[in-house]
């Protein structure tokens, strides 16, 4: 619920706004993170907890029952005149549509890594992609103080992961050693501070400066000539440079000031030593997260483009601009309806004013996309406010480069981009995973079946990386998600937002069945009985076609014994029969039909009758054939870690793929083609992630239909 309690206000100008998202494997501590920053900074009076769903960030109904992060939350603190706007991101695979809005909607991005486990595939992959668009990035190792915990291990296997650039800038200070170790203190490498942690009162209390023992700096000194060589490196400070050469004593504010500007540069990623539920390392973050990470100012504009697809040119985050905004994620309030998270890149939001939107489509499914740019109506902006998790407080006007929640905009989609009517534009997309995971609904009662479709809609507009599909062959509502949790996340908002209930079962695989030799058939529709009758008899002869020739229909009539207008409607039974299929269902494809005989009655005969009998001469067809059934074939794009590619290629193995190529990829990883039955990939949206350890990627599209092995057959044949 959206109430008037205190939250962060907006802010004045660009230059005070810092966006910074957090990123990470689930359970590396995001959110338990992003609960001690706002302890620290005095946002809240004691910190919630992630299994008690208790949480700032995890306030979500869905959320709360489930005890993880399914959604983007924007948490501000404001550390002295600057606004840090926390964006928490779901850290589960199957939720990487909301990590991709709050990297869009970021300036930075922090890497949560837990001290226990270290770097998984995924997390690297992700590094790569932020490295890709200049993303200032740096790494937060979280639970240093546990027993398993080893902040050096760590660091060697981000410094792996992640290449270059990355070097801790704090180093914890730990006595003792196996299980009696203790968390001491922190040092900071470039101010040579030591924050003393064994003194103080509290998780939410500040450290003790204090002197640095000599055994840590004797232990940690080389770690600090290390940075400070990086960050004089980065640094164009000549007279710095030169000094560090001569050896002489180097000013730690001119350092982190250089630091600062490595940081935002892309160039370097320090590394910060925490364990935020005893808030250790917290305010030194919080400290931090003003300095090195860069304001909107000083990050590229998204590109932008009017309506018509022509690009527009000379736009910066300016709050005099021309309104450019887009909506990173929607909900629906059961008091307020539609709310909008909107990150505005140029101009300023103001509250009951007109706005433009302007959407990029939605898929229908994986097997049939559609594309449609969808130029909404202008509407009216309702109020605007500053989030701080289930709270918010109402603001005037939203400026270029902050965030804010903006109510009764029903229409809005996530994605879409909030411009002026005046002046329409459209900001290009950023990536939205497809789904590739289907499972097949239907309501759980008539009330339920009432209100699904609509619930459906709504449940769309909020998540664009679900898509719902009915099939034409199997007649089944499709629901195709990322994953499990994914789908659990949807049925559990389906059921306790909208109020609907719904069952899964099993996707049923659209076979087909066609002929394997030529054959012939007889259609006899004779009803005479009195009055009218019917009267339609054809010979047909069936022939297979290769796959996807559909119906081939051949008129072989000599001397009419069918008359002219009644060969259409043979046709008309025959492509009848087709769709409903014989024996066991499954519609028939690939077939050339001959009609070269018949009979007709001058009163009798008509357009109905000689349909019938093209079915019945169909079926007498088949009844004399033995009909090969079809499963259909997808073309399967998998991307891997080369260090996995033996376990992928057996695993496609197993599930009767053939592999077509493979070829290199950036980032030491490999693209694998291959074409896989539809029914051997129905869970690989999970599977391979076990496969490849998270690393792998694909995506499936629909090629054709082969024939099913008989060995097979009793698996799919009685759907």
């Amino acid at each position: 619920m959206v109430d008037r309690a205190e939250a962060v206000p907006g802010a004045d100008r660009p230059q005070d706004i810092r966006n910074v998202a957090l990123v990470g494997p689930a359970g590396a501590g995001k959110t338990s993170l992003v609960e001690a920053l706002l302890l620290a900074a005095g946002e809240i009076r004691r910190p919630g907890n992630v299994e008690e769903g208790t949480t700032v960030s995890d306030h979500d109904e869905v959320e709360v029952r489930q005890r993880r992060s399914v959604h983007l939350t924007v948490n501000p603190v404001m550390v002295g005149d600057v606004k840090v706007n926390l964006l928490d991101t779901p850290g589960y695979a199957d939720f990487v549509g909301a990590m991709r809005a709050g990297l869009r909607g970021a300036d930075a991005a922090l890497f949560v890594i837990s001290a226990m486990d270290g770097v998984d595939g995924r997390t690297r992959m992700l590094w790569e992609e932020c490295a890709a668009v200049g993303m200032p990035r740096a790494v937060a190792v979280t639970k240093i103080d546990h027993p398993r915990a080893d902040f050096d291990a760590v660091v060697a296997r981000c410094q792996e992961a992640f290449g270059p650039g990355v070097h801790p800038a704090y180093v914890p200070a730990m006595r003792g050693s196996g299980d009696q170790r203790t968390l001491v203190g922190l040092w900071g490498l470039v101010s040579e501070r030591y924050h003393d942690y064994s003194e103080r009162g509290g998780p939410g209390s500040a450290p003790v400066p204090g002197a640095t023992p000599d055994w840590l700096r004797a232990q940690a000194g080389p770690l600090r000539e290390t940075l400070i060589e990086e960050v004089i490196t980065e640094s164009e400070d000549e007279a710095l440079m030169e000094r560090y050469m001569e050896g002489g004593e180097l000013d730690p504010d001119l350092l982190i000031a250089d630091l600062k500007e490595a940081v935002a540069a892309g160039g370097f990623h320090p590394v910060l030593a925490l364990s935020p539920t005893h808030g250790v390392g917290v305010r030194e973050l919080l400290r931090e997260l003003p300095l090195s990470c860069p304001d909107p100012t000083r990050r590229p504009f998204p590109s932008v483009a009017r309506p018509d697809g022509r690009p527009v040119e000379g736009l910066s985050c300016d709050p005099d601009g021309p309104l450019v905004a887009e909506v990173l994620s929607t909900t629906s309030d059961p008091y307020v309806g539609r709310v909008s998270l909107v990150r505005v890149f140029s101009g300023t939001l103001r509250p009951d004013t007109e706005a433009h939107l302007h959407g990029h489509g939605v898929h229908t499914g994986p097997h049939d996309p559609v594309e449609l740019d969808r130029s909404g109506d202008d509407e009216r902006l309702g109020s605007l406010s500053v989030p701080l998790g289930a709270r918010a407080r109402t603001v005037g006007e939203v400026i270029a480069g902050d965030l804010c929640l903006v109510s009764k905009l029903p229409e809005a989609r996530t994605g879409d981009t909030v411009s002026s009517p005046e002046m329409p534009l459209r900001v290009s997309p950023w990536h939205f995973p497809e789904p590739t995971m289907p499972v097949a609904i239907h309501a759980a009662s008539a009330s339920d079946e009432d209100k699904l479709s609509q619930s459906l809609a709504r449940l769309l507009a909020e998540d664009p990386s679900l898509r719902v599909r009915v099939n034409p062959e199997t007649h089944q509502l499709v629901l195709w998600c990322l994953g499990e949790a994914h789908l659990d996340a949807s049925l559990d908002r389906l059921e306790h937002r909208y109020g609907v209930r719904v069952e899964t079962e099993d996707v049923l695989i659209p076979l087909r069945e066609t002929f394997t030799v030529p054959v012939q058939g007889t259609g006899r529709n004779v009803k005479q009985s009195g009055g009218h009758g019917e009267f339609g008899v054809c010979r047909i002869r069936v022939e297979p076609l290769g796959p996807g020739a559909g119906l081939e229909f051949v008129d072989r009539i000599v001397g009419g014994v069918v008359p002219r207008q009644y060969v259409p409607s043979v046709e008309k039974g025959v492509r009848a029969q087709m769709a409903e299929g014989v024996g066991d269902g499954h519609p028939l494809v690939d077939l050339r039909v001959t009609l070269y005989d018949g009979k007709a009655h001058s009163v009798d005969s008509s357009d109905a009758a000689f349909q019938k009998a093209g079915r019945l001469a169909l079926r007498d067809a088949a009844a004399s054939s033995k009909l090969a059934v079809l499963e259909p074939v997808d073309a399967v794009t998998v991307e891997v870690d080369d260090t996995h590619l033996g376990a992928v290629l057996s695993d496609l193995s197993a599930r009767r793929g053939r592999v077509v190529g493979t070829e290199a990829a950036p980032g030491g990883r490999v693209v694998v083609r291959a074409e896989v039955p539809e029914q051997e990939i129905v869970r690989y949206a999970v599977e391979l992630r076990s496969v490849s350890h998270g690393t792998g990627l694909f995506t499936r599209d629909y090629l054709r239909h082969e024939p099913l092995p008989a060995q097979l057959s009793h698996r799919l044949g009685h759907q």
